[in-house]
């Protein structure tokens, strides 16, 4: 049976690496399908009988909690869901280094939390921000794209790297008809807008956030609004952008101005159109591709940083899609 013995210098940090009653321990173990004893300050992975790679099970799991060992070491602090993030970075890339994973913070100027990327996808997709002036987002639900953008975004209006923040969605009904809901304009679209401003409350203020929008610094709008606009020194963020049409898309890409960064958001599974329109993401994704300054990053279920059932979910999506498709 393969076996490793990994010895920690210091019993205080050796413990919270392990987790109460040993939990980090444990989670570790059943993602890579080994088992790890704690002795002291000393954890033994075992491989379990009949694994056909054990021994890059068992150095994989190794690989993790030395790593997470050495985060420790340098003051970072170390809850249930880094370990589960830990785990799934390493199994996706084994060479990965984790801290460089999880060190790379946004400051959002938020008192709240302590906003990182959790997945090489996400700290490529903020470096994917900051170096380019477009950055099209694609991939499923609880990857972060749209609260990413839209700390990358309160973060530049902070610095005043740009004068305000414009985010918008398409209002597109799913089985809901706008008629329906009651209230003027404004209060049947408001729904359709919550998300961005659930991510804005998340990170600024609730008074700071009702101030900037009164005064127009930052802007929460459907996308129809958006015709006929020049926007300058501005962050924008397009959320929910598969729900787009093409002439939708085209319009709001040509509203970038000077001074300004723009981030494209969308699911392509999610889409709610009529089945004779074409998604305007869709078409973005492959008529921009290789265009200088236009960045187009992919994530998958494997970047989920919700609920873990969550992953699990659209993956169970995915095969049904897939399956049909072939039908």
């Amino acid at each position: 049976m393969t076996t490793r013995k990994l010895e920690f210098d210091d019993s205080n940090r050796a413990a919270i690496l392990f987790g109460p009653e040993n939990n980090h321990l444990r989670l570790v173990g059943e993602r890579f399908n080994v088992r790890i004893e704690s002795r002291g300050s000393m954890a033994v992975i075992s491989a379990k009988p009949g694994s056909e790679t054990a021994g890059s099970e068992v150095d994989t799991a190794a690989r993790v909690l030395t790593q997470l060992y050495g985060m420790l070491r340098k003051g970072r602090k170390l809850a249930p869901q880094d370990v589960d993030l830990a785990c799934r970075v390493i199994d996706r890339d084994p060479s990965a280094e984790l801290h460089r994973v999880f060190r790379q913070e946004v400051d959002a100027g938020s008192p709240k939390r302590q906003i990182t990327p959790k997945t090489v996808n996400q700290r490529n997709y903020l470096d994917a921000i900051r170096n380019n002036d477009l950055t099209i987002a694609v991939g499923p639900a609880g990857t972060g794209k749209t609260y990413l953008a839209v700390a990358m975004a309160v973060g530049a209006l902070l610095r005043k790297e740009v004068k305000r923040i414009v985010l918008t969605r398409p209002a597109v009904e799913a089985g809901e008809k706008l008629g329906f809901l009651p209230g003027d304009l404004a209060e049947k679209v408001n729904p359709y807008l919550r998300p961005l401003y659930d991510a804005l409350n998340d990170m600024l203020d609730f008074e700071k956030v009702q101030e900037h929008l009164e005064t127009g610094v930052i802007e929460v709008a459907p996308l129809a609004f958006m015709r006929g606009r020049t926007l300058n020194d501005a962050f924008i963020i397009l959320d929910e952008a598969q729900n787009t049409t093409s002439e939708q898309m085209k319009m709001f890409l040509t509203r970038l101005g000077f001074g300004s960064k723009a981030v494209v958001t969308g699911d392509l599974t999610q889409i709610d159109l009529p089945r004779d329109s074409r998604s305007g993401l869709l078409h973005a994704r492959s008529v921009l591709k290789g265009v200088e300054g236009i960045v187009v990053s992919e994530f998958d279920d494997r970047d989920v940083i919700r609920h873990p059932l969550v992953g699990r979910i659209v993956s169970a999506y995915d095969k049904s899609e897939a399956e049909e498709a072939k039908q």
